[in-house]
């Protein structure tokens, strides 16, 4: 079970971060996953000549190894590329919290294993407050009890849908969780040529009348 995350969480206060921010497009011309660590949010830790910037979060001591990021409302909006999410995930965020995400980021996300939680924008405020002024101090979060906590022993409680839930705890994906339903899936078949007989193969058996 992959219930826990527990690490250090990194504030992030920009609203609306998209994905060609989160994952700039000379990443992507690439033919599969690997080294995308390098491009998450290229121009917000590189200046022009590539020097790192010592004013950004993830350049910063403190946080090294984050691998929860608190971020501001809409983020991962944009465009669809999937990039973003495998960039994240390489570079060790498990977890991103924020008050709302891109819509089609979220499923990409979660089809992935990258948990988001969605908190009210005056508790998203609240965490970001203190995980600057707590550097370096974990937060746990519980996606099975929908619960965050910090190491003050602030908490929040968060929803996910119960198939996600399912899906990140159990390490899954679409077609993981799809199979999961494989017994219904055969049995509902079994039913249906059971009563309808007449429907199954039936492009096989035309074509063998034409002679084909």
């Amino acid at each position: 079970m992959n219930q826990i995350i527990r690490g250090v969480a990194a504030p992030l206060p920009y609203s609306n971060l998209d994905t060609d921010q989160i994952m700039p497009k000379q990443f992507l011309r690439i033919i599969d996953k690997a080294g995308l660590d390098r491009g998450l949010l290229y121009d917000l830790r590189f200046d022009a000549n590539g020097a790192p910037r010592p004013d950004c979060v993830l350049n910063q001591p403190a946080y090294a190894g984050a691998s929860v990021l608190v971020a501001g409302p809409n983020f991962g909006c944009g465009s669809s590329r999937e990039h973003a999410v495998w960039g994240l995930m390489q570079f060790g965020i498990r977890a991103v919290v924020a008050a709302s995400f891109g819509e089609i980021f979220y499923f990409n996300a979660l089809n992935n294993g990258l948990l988001l939680v969605s908190l009210p924008p005056a508790e998203v405020d609240a965490l970001l407050a203190r995980v600057s002024n707590m550097a370096g101090n974990p937060v746990e979060i519980d996606a099975l009890a929908g619960a965050l906590r910090t190491a003050d022993g602030w908490t929040a409680h968060f929803d996910l849908p119960a198939r996600h839930r399912r899906m990140f705890a159990q390490g899954q994906d679409m077609v993981g969780a799809s199979l999961q339903q494989l017994p219904d899936v055969e049995h509902f078949e079994a039913g249906h040529w059971a009563r309808h007989p007449w429907m199954k193969d039936v492009a096989r058996r035309v074509r063998s009348r034409l002679g084909n």
